[in-house]
């Protein structure tokens, strides 16, 4: 069994990076899922399983984000007695990183290598605004093309309404309507799954991203549950991130559901995603204006009109604290893990100099 990869999004600069890594027992291959270390690949030679070599393990103990994800394009070496390991991980085009759950200041990457980055909202309950935010972000940091799905909007009775008030939370991205379920709306979205192209899907549970991958794919590849309509909430279908081939080239990365979204080091992705903000910036009166009261604030002028919404300005306040938060912790961890390094090196210093 053969498979084109380029439908995949294999290309030139991909085949470039893999070049130093071309040899008889290595074959470049994209991840597809990844569960406690082993990965299932797909290569030129068709599916496969992979455990995670024991060089990435060894770098990846300090830097979580040097694991394979699914999205990533990486090495994979066979083994005379048929294992297979992956033994490099190709830079990464793009990358949609969180802040890891825990003590520890840490990113963990969500999806590798994904063209756009649509943000899922169901309309019916109507969409979590301050959610949208956060995940369009995360989104705009990737490097991705973000975008915005509104799903279900057979179920709203204006879903043009809520629609506009996600326009106006986010600036410069387009927004879709879709019912899966009904298989209206797709049409658009077909470019972003084109052959080549991979889309990514962020959103909490039951905003109705499997059943998006289901539509897209025109068959049931993964599972979905009813939700509560009372709050929309629901248990995780999906558990595990996947990288879905679909008929005719292309693929679609669907992510677990998201409650908890951490910014790292995200100030790029924070400015894109409230670019109306930072324009009014531009016109303070003050370079370092931080919007709290300073004479000659356009923030505050706007906000005192109505152009700016008070839900929109403590959305940003929220994610300017939690950003500078994530940054003091890393930058913390580093300093903790260079004295650290230092402390070794003296000690080996004090073992070899003794008699």
């Amino acid at each position: 069994m053969t498979f084109d990869l380029s439908s995949l999004g294999w290309d030139e600069q991909f085949g470039s990076a893999y070049a130093r890594f071309d040899r008889p027992d290595h074959r470049p291959a994209r991840v597809t899922r990844v569960d406690r270390g082993v990965c299932s690949v797909l290569g030129g030679d068709g599916a496969h399983r992979a455990s995670v070599g024991g060089g990435l393990l060894a770098a990846a103990a300090h830097d979580p984000v040097r694991l394979p994800c699914a999205g990533d394009w990486v090495v994979v070496r066979a083994w005379p007695d048929d294992r297979s390991t992956i033994e490099a991980i190709l830079p990464r085009r793009t990358a949609i990183i969180r802040a890891a759950a825990g003590a520890e200041a840490l990113a963990q990457v969500l999806a590798a290598n994904v063209d756009a980055a649509a943000v899922v909202a169901p309309v019916d309950p109507e969409p979590d605004l301050g959610l949208v935010e956060r995940l369009l972000a995360l989104a705009w940091e990737s490097g991705a093309l973000p975008l915005i799905v509104l799903t279900k909007v057979d179920l709203a009775a204006d879903p043009e309404m809520i629609a506009a008030e996600v326009r106006e939370a986010a600036p410069g991205v387009e927004v879709y309507g879709v019912s899966a379920a009904a298989g209206t709306g797709l049409a658009p979205l077909r470019p972003f799954v084109a052959s080549g192209q991979t889309l990514g899907l962020l959103g909490p549970s039951g905003s109705g991203k499997s059943t998006l991958v289901n539509a897209l794919a025109g068959a049931t590849i993964m599972g979905t549950q009813e939700i509560r309509r009372a709050d929309g909430r629901g248990r995780h279908t999906t558990t595990y991130r996947a990288l879905v081939p679909l008929p005719g080239g292309g693929a679609v990365l669907d992510t677990p559901g998201i409650r908890a979204v951490g910014l790292f080091d995200g100030v790029a992705g924070l400015v894109q995603a409230f670019a109306d903000i930072e324009t009014l910036a531009q016109a303070c009166r003050f370079g370092d204006c931080t919007h709290n009261g300073e004479p000659g604030c356009a923030v505050l002028v706007a906000l005192t009109s109505g152009q700016l919404t008070p839900r929109r300005m403590e959305s940003w306040r929220k994610l300017q604290r939690e950003i500078a938060y994530e940054m003091r912790r890393h930058n913390a961890r580093v300093a903790a893990e260079e004295k650290m390094r230092w402390r070794r090196q003296h000690a080996r210093a004090r073992g070899t100099s003794r008699p």
